[in-house]
């Protein structure tokens, strides 16, 4: 056999390798985005604004962040799988660019989070104090409730202390979520009666309790982002060296 010939057959067997490696890959990415994309549309219409906690950004809620994620994961799975089953350069190689952006976006994220988490800290419970004044309000059942929900679970009230409640009511009062039992108006009664942890710092010592869950989660994902760049990258070389061996 001409070792012309015996290269060309195994650069074959490569491509055929590689397709199959890039369809399975993109396929499982494709799922998970129809998955997140499918809860996020299942929270938008059953929950409305659910966890919408913020008043300056009320569309960031958690429908709508799994909408954009799982939109953005289709998207790119499905460039990925149809780049790999034609061999098409163009495709293969938006695929990576757009892995390769988003792969960078979120390194510069944790980044800047680290640099200015005091800035961060500070910005995010001047927003949610600001938020409580819509608590109730008609148009924002979806910062009411997600309130509610975070002082059940949490055991807490308020963002830095119960009292921030009381320049909503502007009175000596709190939500009834705020309650050690619950009871309808009895965020009216005695102060003793109320859960006093604040609900900012509850949250941060929840996550710092998850961190490794979480940090595992991210070295899987950066994972099969690599993997993924990988892939692409390299069955688009070999689809170039094919088609010069042809020419």
């Amino acid at each position: 056999m001409r070792p012309e010939l015996r290269r060309c057959r195994m650069a074959e067997g490569c491509m055929m390798a590689l397709r199959y490696g890039m369809v399975f890959f993109n396929l499982l990415f494709w799922l998970g985005g129809c998955g997140i994309l499918g809860v996020g549309v299942w929270l938008s219409v059953t929950q409305g604004n659910f966890a919408t906690l913020s008043s300056s950004l009320p569309s960031l809620s958690a429908a709508n962040l799994l909408i954009a994620v799982g939109t953005i994961i289709m998207v790119i799975g499905c460039l990925g799988c149809v780049g790999a089953v034609k061999e098409s350069r163009p495709l293969l190689l938006t695929f990576f660019i757009l892995l390769l952006l988003i792969f960078f976006l979120e390194i510069l994220s944790i980044m800047l989070f680290f640099i200015y988490q005091d800035e961060i800290d500070h910005y995010a419970q001047r927003d949610l104090k600001k938020g409580l004044q819509l608590f109730g309000t008609e148009g924002n059942v979806g910062l009411t409730n997600a309130w509610m929900i975070v002082q059940t679970d949490f055991r807490c009230c308020g963002v830095t202390n119960h009292t921030d409640w009381f320049e909503v009511y502007n009175t000596t009062r709190v939500p009834d979520s705020c309650c050690l039992e619950y009871s309808d108006n009895c965020g009216l009664d005695n102060p003793g009666t109320w859960w006093t942890a604040p609900c900012y710092e509850r949250v941060k010592d929840w996550l710092n309790e998850n961190l490794v869950a979480l940090w595992i989660f991210a070295l899987c994902t950066a994972l099969t982002q690599i993997l993924g760049l990988v892939f692409s990258m390299t069955m688009f070389c070999q689809a170039v060296k094919v088609e010069t061996f042809y020419a």
